[in-house]
């Protein structure tokens, strides 16, 4: 239990956690802006969020975090994937969720808790999904990128 556990929060998952800061500054104030002053709905500002903070992390997880030297056209079929399955289970689950738990307050405390508590779960199913599903190795491993000398993504 203690390899599984050392496998899975190694030095691959700090740097998806640095990464993870800027893809979510960047994706939180898109979201945010879009919902408080765009007046845009729920869907279409989370959706956003994700599709713009998306690229960047398409990017900055490839080269930096797992290391990735595959060709795009295959990583990004797979991320794209991942994204998408994450994105739907994360929100899907958090809105009714917190809903329920705030059925007291109004809609737009009731979205924004929403958001961020699907922030939450989109983070925990997007690390998994990229580590052994968009980014992973060939032999169908996780990425080990602390194995890889020239790595450039």
């Amino acid at each position: 239990m203690k390899k599984l556990f050392e496998k899975l929060f190694d030095r691959t998952f700090l740097t998806f956690l640095a990464v993870g800061v800027v893809n979510t500054l960047f994706g939180t104030a898109v979201m945010f802006l879009a919902y408080n002053l765009l007046h845009l709905n729920y869907w279409i500002s989370t959706a956003a969020n994700y599709v713009f903070g998306s690229i960047l992390s398409y990017f900055l997880n490839k080269r930096f975090t797992f290391h990735n030297q595959a060709s795009h056209k295959k990583t990004a079929v797979r991320f794209i994937i991942n994204i998408a399955v994450c994105y739907a289970i994360a929100y899907g689950v958090a809105r009714p969720l917190v809903r329920l738990a705030l059925s007291g307050a109004g809609q737009t405390i009731q979205d924004n808790v929403a958001m961020l508590t699907g922030m939450v779960l989109f983070v925990g199913l997007n690390y998994f999904g990229q580590r052994f599903f968009a980014f992973r190795e060939e032999d169908g491993g996780g990425s080990q990128p602390e194995n890889k000398e020239n790595a450039d993504g």
